[in-house]
Formats: structure tokens, C-alpha cells, sequence
């Protein structure tokens, strides 16, 4: 994303000439703006959670995040449901808070469907491929390693890849790689995405309640009827989507799959062309007398030429990216690194399926699949990418991160197994970044001295 401090009013404190806000308020703002800023503060939280996890204090760690939560309005206990017998504060984190995450994720597919690369069959074709290797050879390898064992449970977790970290890794080589590339990785992720939610809703859920469900789905029903009626009244849409998450989460399918509905709903159109936008401020500009109902329906008029999608993607993005990620590594990163653990993890099937999966079944599926889909003329490798690239790219898919560990706690109620894969995912994400950043500089330098 690129910097936006230039829009920045100099009737604010941020857009002053004050000191702090020159030396502190728009240098945070600038580094905010930074594609690489999410994953970099993913990564001090997680670090945060592990120093903190392995401390003196690590028992003030696990009483934070067990702490229970308790909700009543009346008689009603808002988050009591079949087969939990009490709601922690990680809990919340995972089925609350990540439901906000995963609307952004949902608003990011709708555009990415509606507006951008994925609406062109041709142009979607090699990452949609890719990203089906992606998922199946990780999901397979791990399989086959666990097939059978306690932990065979977990093999959708090496089907995920963590944007923020693989994008913050892209972003760190500049131009130094082609920008279709970067586009080609957004658009893997979105796709491995999509996979990820079917994979939670279809086989990571338990004790269905029918009743809830049906609720839940009239409740999707009548968001998706106000917005063909051109119902804009956003607080009535925070009313029916929180009802609709609670009715999710009664219903037993996990409470994120409530995000993501209520983002691809979001309209990803604006009403108000960039035509019609112009002749309405032209309009204000050369009214002779402005009142405030002139400047009110010139604002609506302005802003309805941007998506609502577009507009809610750019309010919470930052929230999701630099609050509730970091928030949630804090919750699920805390893995205690004893001796026994790691001596544990080393020769654990579910921590080497992990790796396996993530680091080599991702750099092959994703390779693979889109040499096949190359060489079979259904697509086509982006302008300026070579093979070397796409292999880059491939290992850097394996930064399985977030959803990965958000798979392997809804895969595991054994406390040991789910440490076991989350000390596979830290170890594989961090062989994927450098190894992948590795191979994307060398095809780097090799494209650069071609063209000397």
C-alpha cells in the first residue's frame, strides 16, 4: 500500500507543524502504511507471547487467556452452546474477534472477485490452480505421515498461507521483482483462502444444532434482501450481523464462517459513478449559496462512488491487521519450549507432517500445478515472472502462520498435539520466509544482470 500521509488535513493534530506530531504521529502513520508493518507486527506479538509463555511468569499467561467470560442478558447466556462447558477469553479471541478478521477476508475475495484479477477467467486461472496445489499436496503429505495416528486430524493445517507475513515478505525486495508477481501472490492467498473457510465449515465442525442454523442462514437471508432493497443504514447491519454471528456460533459451525458470509454479501459495486461523483462536487462548487443539507447530500453522493466493500475494507483493515492478528498471536503463539516439548515435537508426526507440508508440499503443489496449468495452455505465466520466481513464491506460500494455527486449534483437543503442530508451523513459516526470500533475490540479481 502506498503512503498516504500526503492526505493527511493540515487542520488536524496528525497534519500539523507540532513537534510530536512531526517526529512521532506521521513517522507511526507512514510505517502503518507499510505493506511489510502487518507482518512485522504479527511477528512481536507472537515473539511477545513465546518470551512470555516461557518466563517466570508463564503461569499469568495461561490464567490470562483461560479466564473465563460470561455473558447473560436476563436468563440468556449469550455464549453457552452444546459441548462447551465454558467460554475463555482465547476462546473469544478465536470465535469473536477472528470473525472480524475473516469479514475482511471475505471483503478482500468479493473485490478481488467483483473488480479485480479473479473476475478475468484467463487472469485467475494460474493462481487459482496454484493454489490448489497448494492445498492438496500439503494436505496429502501430511496425511500419509499421520495417516492412522492421533493426529491425523490436523491435515488442513498446512493448507493455509498467512498474507500479511508472505505479502510483508514481497514488499521487504521492492522492485527488485516483478509487480505482477506481487499481484500473483494476493491472488493465490485469496483462493487458499476460500479453501481454508470450506475446509473449517465442512470438516471443523461439531454437534450441529439445525434450529441455530436455520436462524443463522434467515439471518444471512435478510442482510443479503436489505441490501437489494438499498437498505445503507449501517448500524442496522451491525444489529442483524451480530445476530447472525451469535447465531452461527449457537449453531455449531465455527462463528468466523459468519465473517466471511457477511463479506461477500458487502456490496462490491459503488451506485454513484466517477461521472456522476464529479457533476455533484462541480454542482456544490458553483452553488451560489451552500447550506448544510447542500454539503450532506453532496457527501452522500461523493462517497456512494466508492464501494461499500471498498470503504469497510479500508476502515477495518488496520483494526484486523494491527489489533486483532496481533491479538490473537498473543492468544494462540504462547507454546512453553522446554526441553521435553521440543524433544517432544522432534520426533512427532504431527510437527513433522507440519513442516513436511508447509516447507515442501507447498513449494511442489504450487509449482507443480502451475507448470501443469502452463504447459496445458489453460493459463499463462504473468508478464515479467519466471519459473525461478514462481518457485520463490512457492516456498514463501508455506508462511503458513495465522490461519494455521487457527486450523490447529479447532483440530486438536489435546493440548499436546496442538503444541506439537504449532512448534511445526513457527519452524516451517520461518524456513518458508527466508528460504522463499532467498530464491526470489537470486532470481532478482539474475534478472538484473540479464538485462545489463
Amino acid at each position: 500500500m502506498a503512503e498516504r500521509t500526503s492526505n493527511i488535513s493540515k487542520i488536524t493534530w496528525l497534519g500539523s507543524d507540532q513537534r510530536l506530531a512531526r517526529n512521532l504521529g506521521r513517522p507511526i502513520n507512514r510505517f502503518f502504511h507499510v505493506e511489510a508493518a502487518g507482518g512485522i507486527v504479527l511477528l512481536v506479538a507472537t515473539a511477545i507471547a513465546l518470551i512470555w509463555a516461557n518466563s517466570p511468569w508463564s503461569d499469568s499467561y495461561h490464567e490470562l487467556w483461560e479466564s473465563q467470560i460470561e455473558l447473560h442478558i436476563g436468563d440468556i447466556d449469550v455464549f453457552a452452546k452444546a459441548g462447551l462447558e465454558h467460554f475463555t477469553l482465547e476462546e473469544f479471541v478465536n470465535d469473536a474477534l477472528m470473525a472480524i478478521f475473516f469479514f475482511v477476508v471475505g471483503l478482500e475475495i468479493k473485490r478481488e472477485l467483483v473488480t479485480g484479477q479473479l473476475r478475468n477467467r484467463r487472469d485467475a486461472a494460474l493462481p487459482a490452480i496454484a493454489a490448489l496445489g497448494g492445498m492438496v499436496v500439503p494436505a496429502a503429505l501430511f496425511a500419509i505421515v499421520n495417516a492412522g495416528g492421533d493426529g491425523s486430524a490436523g491435515w488442513g493445517i498446512p493448507m493455509a498461507t498467512d498474507i500479511a507475513f508472505a505479502v510483508g515478505v514481497v514488499s521487504l525486495l521492492g522492485d527488485r521483482i516483478p509487480r505482477s508477481l506481487r499481484v500473483f501472490l494476493l491472488s493465490l492467498a485469496i483462493v487458499d483462502d476460500i479453501g481454508a473457510i470450506l475446509v473449517i465449515a465442512v470438516f471443523y465442525t461439531n454437534e450441529l444444532s439445525i434450529e441455530w442454523l436455520v436462524t443463522a442462514l434467515a439471518l444471512a437471508a435478510v442482510t443479503y434482501a436489505m441490501r437489494e432493497a438499498r437498505i445503507w443504514y449501517i448500524p442496522l447491519y451491525v444489529v442483524v450481523g451480530a445476530f447472525f454471528w451469535w447465531a452461527t456460533f449457537k449453531s455449531g459451525v465455527h462463528a468466523t464462517i459468519a465473517g466471511v458470509t457477511l463479506g461477500l454479501i458487502t456490496p462490491a459495486r459503488p451506485i454513484q459513478t466517477d461521472e456522476q461523483a464529479r457533476e455533484v462536487a462541480t454542482w456544490l462548487r458553483d452553488k451560489g449559496e451552500v447550506f448544510t443539507a447542500d454539503v450532506r447530500f453532496a457527501a452522500f453522493h461523493l462517497r456512494e462512488s466508492v464501494s461499500v466493500a471498498e470503504r469497510l475494507e479500508t476502515a477495518i483493515h488496520p483494526i484486523s491487521s494491527y489489533l486483532i492478528i496481533p491479538i490473537f498471536a498473543l492468544a494462540n503463539a504462547g507454546i512453553e519450549l522446554s526441553t521435553d516439548s521440543l524433544s517432544d515435537a522432534t520426533g512427532s508426526a504431527v510437527t513433522f507432517g507440519v513442516i513436511l507440508g508447509l516447507v515442501f508440499g507447498k513449494t511442489i503443489g504450487v509449482t507443480l500445478f502451475s507448470y501443469i496449468g502452463v504447459r496445458s495452455g489453460i493459463a499463462a505465466l504473468p508478464r515479467g515472472v519466471t519459473w525461478r520466481h514462481l518457485t520463490g513464491l512457492a516456498m514463501l506460500a508455506g508462511i503458513g502462520f495465522t490461519v494455521s494455527i487457527f486450523v490447529s486449534g479447532l483440530a486438536y483437543d489435546d493440548p499436546l498435539l496442538d503444541d506439537q503442530a504449532k512448534i511445526g508451523i513457527l519452524v516451517a513459516s520461518a524456513i518458508a520466509a527466508i528460504a522463499g526470500t532467498a530464491i526470489l533475490s537470486g532470481a532478482a540479481r539474475a534478472g538484473s544482470h540479464s538485462t545489463d
